[in-house]
């Protein structure tokens, strides 16, 4: 199928469209639609549009809950804990997230459990909400939904791709924001492999039998080749082997057990809901005491990085962050491609909640 090429505002046009069709109200449909627009403005196409059909799937399962907001269950000065009662993640989160950097405003640091909330989308979202107010966030994220990342040494999926996200400000400049799963690959990005036709390089996934394969499929449709010993599924990789496989489970341990959201031990079911636990921890720099030093040191820092001659291969050296500050220039300017494949998908799953989508 071909690429469609759409602008920003009619992307999300369509998608609230279709959310709107699922039950939202207009403003909830809007501001989730934005948000994932902006994941694809932002080169995560994981993390975009292609998340629509699994949003409407789970409103029709009854896992996703539109129009919920988050419920404060604890409210103890600096800690925070709220439940996101099972709505849209894009709205919970943000709500959680004001939150909290009202209170690290007000009194130099916050840490917030959220736990309960449906797909959280882009972590980086929510700490680029933080740096923008002069705060350094830290973000842990447990991921309740099909068990896809192998366990190091392990040789089926075990847990999430569990999202491990930093924010830090830099004075006068563009935020440092380090926003990553912590499997090899995130999953959205062997979703949007598989409905390309792309094969994947070596190490990122095992198959249903536990053995290494370059089809990302196997971790996207149920595999046919079972047998003994065979899973569903197969499973992705920890990135960095048994370092990886660490911080993931720190996120498990952070985002789901200490919110209080859950983790995972279970075996696997076909329920579309994704949910997630995440623990933030905001600083205010100038609280701190450090405030000037953290401005002269990061600086510093970031101009001795950008000193170093570039490798073969590459133009500049870059900080985490500029690759999507750079990808939402060009595509705001020349529209977002999504694949033919995720089209249908969204032309399909508007048509379930009696919405056509062109």
């Amino acid at each position: 199928m071909d690429n469609k090429l759409l602008q920003p505002q009619a992307l999300r046009e369509q998608c609230a469209a279709v959310l709107i069709g699922a039950g939202s109200l207009p403003d909830e449909a809007q501001q989730v639609a934005a948000n994932l627009v902006l994941a694809n403005l932002s080169g995560h196409d994981s993390h975009g549009v292609g998340m629509i059909p699994r949003y409407v799937d789970a409103v029709l399962e009854g896992g996703l809950i539109p129009n919920s907001s988050a419920k404060v269950q604890l409210d103890a000065g600096s800690l925070l804990t709220l439940d996101g009662q099972r709505g849209y993640g894009q709205i919970v989160g943000v709500q959680a997230m004001e939150m909290a950097i009202a209170r690290a405003t007000e009194l130099g640091s916050c840490i917030l459990a959220l736990g309960n909330a449906h797909h959280l989308g882009r972590i980086g979202h929510f700490a680029e909400m933080a740096v923008a107010q002069g705060l350094v966030a830290i973000h842990f994220v447990n991921v309740l939904s099909r068990p896809v990342v192998a366990p190091w040494g392990g040789g089926d999926g075990r847990f999430g791709t569990n999202p491990c996200c930093i924010g830090v400000p830099i004075a006068g400049r563009e935020p440092f924001v380090l926003d990553f799963a912590t499997s090899r690959v995130a999953q959205g990005k062997m979703r949007v492999a598989h409905n390309e036709g792309r094969r994947v390089p070596d190490g990122y996934l095992i198959d249903q039998h536990g053995r290494p394969t370059n089809d990302p499929g196997v971790v996207v449709v149920p595999q046919s080749d079972g047998g003994p010993g065979a899973g569903l599924f197969g499973a992705l990789m920890p990135f960095g082997e048994h370092k990886g496989y660490g911080m993931a489970v720190a996120c498990e341990l952070l985002g789901g057990a200490l919110t209080g959201s859950g983790t995972w031990h279970r075996q696997a079911d076909n329920a579309k809901a994704v949910i997630n636990g995440m623990l933030v921890i905001l600083i205010d720099p100038k609280r701190l005491g450090t405030q000037r030093a953290f401005e002269q040191e990061t600086l510093a820092f970031v101009d001795w990085l950008r000193r170093s001659p570039p490798a073969p291969g590459f133009d500049a050296v870059r900080i985490a962050g500029e690759p999507e500050r750079e990808a939402r220039k060009s595509r705001e300017r020349d529209g977002v491609a999504v694949d033919g494949h995720t089209w249908a998908e969204i032309v399909a799953a508007g048509r379930k909640v009696g919405v056509s989508v062109a």
